[in-house]
């Protein structure tokens, strides 16, 4: 799936640039610096999944889709170490755990290392759709958005039944929603955009319609998917809460005419 994504993402990539000689920053993005700045999520999900699954990345499954397919948009350099999640359970945790969080140790540990990551994809995609243009862009995202959503459900509901089954995530003896509630609200805390991310147990007010504590699918009081801006995206990967200042996943930043003009600035 990852080599037919980044194809039919390549093939919007190539399409004309504008001409303006203003930073993107103070310019409409194009369709496709949304979906470049998609590229740099989709690397990074596909490289996680991929090693955790087979022990090796993108390079040896799907070559070509690096090498020629996307011309110009080089894969960012990723930190998928098991010490670059441990930083983010630190965080969320507001203290080092000891020892510390191995993503690769166990079922549940991978699972949720995978919570931390296709959720901000999806909420990046809603936030992007009403912003584009062509039809063809729209199609893509809209099916993106359509393939993220179900990976994100799939996490939240294995992670969820592991909670009903009092499954504890050792050897710190948490379950494994508070760990979801964590994470969650350090991503609202570095995105700086308010309440979009939400945990796998929640309070009846903050659940669906305001009348279950169970989480299973994240949603506003509407019960529709948050959106996020690329400036909050950055902001939660980078682990920095500040778009112009790399590290966490990506340690020298994203790629792309979005992410690299808040590098610049």
């Amino acid at each position: 799936m990852a080599s037919i994504v980044l194809l039919l993402i390549g093939s919007l990539i190539l399409t004309p640039k504008s001409c303006s000689s203003k930073p993107i920053s103070q310019q409409k993005p194009l369709d496709s610096d949304h979906i470049e700045f998609a590229l740099n999520l989709e690397y990074l999900e596909a490289e996680f999944f991929l090693y955790g699954s087979s022990g090796h990345g993108l390079d040896v499954v799907a070559p070509k889709a690096i090498k020629s397919a996307v011309k110009g948009f080089p894969r960012p350099l990723l930190d998928l170490s098991k010490s670059s999640f441990a930083k983010v359970m630190d965080s969320a945790f507001g203290r080092p755990l000891v020892p510390p969080f191995d993503p690769y140790a166990n079922d549940i540990n991978f699972l949720l290392a995978s919570y931390v990551i296709p959720y901000v994809g999806l909420t990046g995609y809603v936030g992007a759709n009403p912003l584009l243009q062509n039809a063809t862009s729209r199609r893509l995202v809209g099916g993106l958005l359509g393939v993220e959503s179900g990976q994100d459900a799939v996490i939240r509901t294995l992670l969820y039944q592991a909670d009903n089954q009092k499954l504890l995530v050792k050897p710190y003896d948490v379950s494994v929603a508070e760990f979801t509630n964590r994470i969650s609200t350090l991503r609202n805390k570095l995105g700086h955009g308010g309440l979009k991310d939400e945990g796998l147990v929640v309070s009846k007010k903050q659940g669906s319609e305001g009348s279950v504590s169970g989480n299973i699918l994240a949603g506003d009081k509407y019960s529709l998917s948050y959106p996020r801006t690329p400036q909050e995206i950055l902001r939660i990967v980078y682990g920095s809460g500040n778009e112009s200042v790399p590290g966490g996943f990506y340690p020298h930043g994203g790629k792309g005419h979005i992410a690299t003009s808040y590098l610049k600035s």
